[in-house]
Protein backbone atom coordinates (compact mmCIF):
# COMPACT_ATOMS: atom_id res chain seq x y z
CA UNK A 1 0.00 0.00 0.00
CA UNK A 2 1.30 3.44 -0.94
CA UNK A 3 2.01 5.99 1.75
CA UNK A 4 0.85 8.75 -0.62
CA UNK A 5 -2.65 10.17 -0.21
CA UNK A 6 -5.43 9.02 -2.49
CA UNK A 7 -6.64 11.30 -5.26
CA UNK A 8 -9.51 9.00 -6.18
CA UNK A 9 -11.97 11.83 -5.56
CA UNK A 10 -10.53 13.55 -8.64
CA UNK A 11 -11.27 10.66 -11.02
CA UNK A 12 -14.82 11.82 -11.80
CA UNK A 13 -13.49 15.29 -12.60
CA UNK A 14 -10.81 13.77 -14.82
CA UNK A 15 -13.45 11.74 -16.66
CA UNK A 16 -15.48 14.92 -17.23
CA UNK A 17 -12.40 16.73 -18.56
CA UNK A 18 -11.72 13.80 -20.91
CA UNK A 19 -15.31 14.06 -22.11
CA UNK A 20 -14.87 17.79 -22.71
CA UNK A 21 -11.70 17.19 -24.73
CA UNK A 22 -13.38 14.50 -26.79
CA UNK A 23 -16.24 16.91 -27.50
CA UNK A 24 -13.73 19.56 -28.58
CA UNK A 25 -12.12 17.08 -30.93
CA UNK A 26 -15.53 16.36 -32.47
CA UNK A 27 -16.13 20.10 -32.83
CA UNK A 28 -12.86 20.43 -34.72
CA UNK A 29 -13.62 17.38 -36.86
CA UNK A 30 -17.04 18.87 -37.68
CA UNK A 31 -15.53 22.25 -38.59
CA UNK A 32 -17.41 24.19 -35.94
CA UNK A 33 -16.92 27.89 -35.33
CA UNK A 34 -13.52 28.90 -33.89
CA UNK A 35 -14.92 30.97 -31.02
CA UNK A 36 -17.11 28.07 -29.90
CA UNK A 37 -14.08 25.76 -29.91
CA UNK A 38 -12.04 28.28 -27.93
CA UNK A 39 -14.85 28.64 -25.38
CA UNK A 40 -14.85 24.89 -24.85
CA UNK A 41 -11.04 24.80 -24.63
CA UNK A 42 -11.15 27.44 -21.90
CA UNK A 43 -13.79 25.45 -20.03
CA UNK A 44 -11.64 22.32 -20.22
CA UNK A 45 -8.60 24.28 -19.04
CA UNK A 46 -10.60 25.47 -16.02
CA UNK A 47 -11.69 21.88 -15.32
CA UNK A 48 -8.07 20.73 -15.32
CA UNK A 49 -7.10 23.64 -13.07
CA UNK A 50 -9.79 22.54 -10.60
CA UNK A 51 -8.31 19.02 -10.60
CA UNK A 52 -4.82 20.43 -10.11
CA UNK A 53 -5.96 22.52 -7.14
CA UNK A 54 -7.70 19.50 -5.61
CA UNK A 55 -4.52 17.42 -5.83
CA UNK A 56 -2.51 20.32 -4.41
CA UNK A 57 -4.96 20.75 -1.53
CA UNK A 58 -4.66 17.05 -0.69
CA UNK A 59 -0.87 17.32 -0.88
CA UNK A 60 -0.81 20.26 1.53
CA UNK A 61 -3.31 18.68 3.92
CA UNK A 62 -1.50 15.34 3.93
CA UNK A 63 2.11 15.36 2.75
CA UNK A 64 2.97 18.88 3.90
CA UNK A 65 1.14 18.50 7.21
CA UNK A 66 2.89 15.19 7.87
CA UNK A 67 6.31 16.68 7.10
CA UNK A 68 5.68 19.74 9.26
CA UNK A 69 4.42 17.74 12.23
CA UNK A 70 7.58 15.63 12.31
CA UNK A 71 11.07 16.43 13.48
CA UNK A 72 12.78 15.89 10.12
CA UNK A 73 13.84 19.41 9.11
CA UNK A 74 15.29 18.18 5.81
CA UNK A 75 11.92 16.67 4.85
CA UNK A 76 10.14 19.90 5.76
CA UNK A 77 12.54 21.92 3.62
CA UNK A 78 12.18 19.45 0.75
CA UNK A 79 8.36 19.64 0.79
CA UNK A 80 8.46 23.46 0.86
CA UNK A 81 10.99 23.50 -1.96
CA UNK A 82 8.80 21.19 -4.06
CA UNK A 83 5.83 23.53 -3.73
CA UNK A 84 7.93 26.60 -4.49
CA UNK A 85 9.35 24.95 -7.63
CA UNK A 86 5.85 24.08 -8.81
CA UNK A 87 4.69 27.64 -8.27
CA UNK A 88 7.69 29.09 -10.09
CA UNK A 89 7.45 26.65 -12.99
CA UNK A 90 3.74 26.95 -13.67
CA UNK A 91 2.80 30.50 -12.79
Amino acid sequence: MSKNPSHASQVSRINRAIGQLEAIKRMIDNGEYCVDIISQLRASRNAIKTIELGVLETHIASCMAQACSGKDDKLKAKRISEIMELLKKYE
